[in-house]
């Protein structure tokens, strides 16, 4: 599981007291050069290492580099701590030349001696693939991306060539690895850090009070309340504008519009699509919407009776009327979803036909299972707004008065984020509604990463436990190839298996708004790199 994330140490949470001036608890939040981000939960931990938890990645963000970095289209620009690499004629053989005079930030427990280099590249990847890794074990961690992405077979050695230079050698060719190299959990950690924290007996602390090279240095946490960051004047892409950023951690939707407006929070995520309307015509707010490059789905059990029945999967499938589900719950901000890729990604299959709302079809389905009078399921529903999902109770309470109709009792469950996001990945649910946001443009980043055999197992981000050999073969064959248009025709075969086989009730595919107020200036909806880079505001 996850590692747990605990308070910080006492000395570090003094900065609350400051944190409540910037944030003003029950004022606006005013102060010179202080933006205040209002999100949705409470980070797992501040290292994507061990926690796939997009409420972690966008804690962590800030904090770290990677080798390559996305650019704002998605697309792999030299601009991470790589300064350049080079490929082999092969494709198994990567090389990477450091960029020099790249500082790490310090804490009250550590001060760096050195810049960036090798060594801290080595650390990142070896501490998750290492099973003798001095911090491989640390904590209750995982390292569930590192593996259902494929990674300890594809890696055969990664050597420092010397303080500046890594090379990482593949044992097959993988069309996707930049991409997966620009990851967060691939984010560049300190050795040196590791080494100090694991010499005084605190290695525990790496994953709680991180150390990274990115735009702003963390100085405090509280759960249920904050996250207070400082911009890092030794960053190697200069400093920022902002001299302090704080995320105000607010569940609550309507309460993240109301500190919006009142000026205590200066951006907020996840706005309700039906508000989208009202926070246009505000003078004083501005709206960033783009495609979400994401897809919420409710995961079969296929491991489990009566859902290992494709003709049970199939009734439920058409027993739900998903247009209304999605006008209802969506508003204007999503479309129901048909495949597991969103439509925007290229390889999408739009010549698939959804299954339509046919009840009547579903109870002979039922019959023809022999279950006439139908039987009791549990269906899990995400506890928090979801870039994928703005309300997973909604959603459930909709599919269970669907599924009631034809014979199919439900019974809705639910936990708080981080119990729920370890629960649904343990194999025992009936069904479980979920979701994803593409890390990487690519999608290997949906069909393999959620659908992989390998990744049928406790702790597993497949959790409709569905391995399907014809499948996977589909995915594997497609990573290995470096042409797009016949990777392309593996994917599209792996879309048509999984519709005929229906491991999910895919759901919708949504559009991502974030609002923030007017005297934000330079920022963007980013999908895969918000770390305010930039982002500045008009002092009022």
């Amino acid at each position: 599981m996850p590692l747990p994330l605990k308070t910080l140490p006492r000395s570090l949470a003094k900065g609350l007291a400051v944190l409540f001036w910037f944030a003003g608890i029950s004022g606006s939040a005013h102060a010179e050069k202080s933006l205040v981000y209002c999100t949705e939960g409470n980070p797992q931990s501040f290292n994507a290492q061990v926690s796939t938890s997009g409420t972690s990645v966008n804690a962590i963000t800030p904090i770290f580099n990677n080798l390559v970095e996305f650019g704002p289209n998605g697309q792999i620009a030299n601009s991470g701590l790589a300064e350049s690499y080079t490929i082999s004629e092969d494709g198994l053989v990567y090389d990477f030349y450091l960029r020099r005079s790249v500082a790490f930030h310090s804490n009250e427990i550590f001060v760096p001696t050195r810049f960036f280099n090798a060594d801290d590249v080595l650390f990142t990847i070896e501490r998750q693939r290492a099973s003798d890794h001095p911090y491989h074990n640390i904590g209750p961690a995982t390292y569930d991306y590192f593996r259902d992405m494929g990674l300890p077979d594809l890696l055969k050695s990664v050597e420092k060539l010397d303080d500046h230079r890594v090379r990482i050698t593949l044992n097959r060719p993988e069309s996707p690895f930049l991409a997966d190299l620009a990851m967060p959990f691939l984010s560049i950690q300190s050795a040196e850090y590791a080494d100090s924290l694991m010499k005084s007996g605190r290695p525990t602390l790496f994953d709680e009070m991180p150390i990274g090279t990115g735009p702003f240095r963390l100085v405090s946490y509280q759960k249920d309340m904050a996250i207070r960051y400082k911009a890092f004047d030794g960053y190697w892409r200069g400093r920022q504008p902002l001299d302090n950023l704080i995320y105000s951690i607010t569940p609550n939707i309507a309460v993240r519009l109301n500190k919006l407006r009142s000026g205590e929070c200066h951006v907020m995520i996840f706005p309700n699509p039906a508000e989208l309307g009202v926070i246009e015509k505000d003078p004083n707010l501005v709206i960033e919407q783009r495609d979400g490059q994401n897809v919420a789905y409710m995961a079969f059990n296929t491991r489990k009776p009566p859902l290992d029945d494709l003709r049970v999967r199939r009734a439920i499938t058409l027993a739900i009327d998903k247009r209304t589900l999605v006008d209802a719950v969506y508003q204007n901000g999503g479309r129901p979803a048909k495949n597991p890729i969103p439509p925007g990604m290229w390889s999408y299959d739009d010549g698939i036909e959804d299954y339509p709302f046919d009840p009547g079809t579903a109870r002979s389905l039922l019959t023809e299972a022999g279950y006439p009078e139908g039987f009791t399921l549990d269906l899990w529903y995400t506890p928090v707004t979801r870039p994928y999902l703005p309300n997973g109770k909604r959603a459930a309470e909709m599919i269970r008065e669907n599924l009631e109709r034809v014979g199919i009792k439900v019974t809705l469950k639910t936990e708080s984020w981080g119990n729920y996001r370890r629960q649904v990945t343990q194999g025992e649910q009936d069904m479980v509604i979920y979701g994803w946001t593409g890390d990487n443009g690519d999608p290997d980043n949906f069909l393999y990463f959620l659908l992989n055999c390998g990744a049928v197992r406790p702790g597993g981000a497949n959790i409709a436990r569905w391995c399907n050999p014809d499948f996977e073969d589909q995915i594997t064959k497609a990573k290995i190839i470096s042409d797009p248009e016949r990777r392309a025709a593996h994917y599209r075969e792996a879309q048509r298996i999984f519709h005929q086989e229906i491991p999910w009730f895919p759901i919708a595919n949504s559009i991502i708004a974030v609002a923030h107020r007017k005297e934000v200036k330079k920022y963007t909806n980013n999908l895969f790199n918000q770390n305010f880079s930039g982002v500045d505001i008009e002092t009022q």
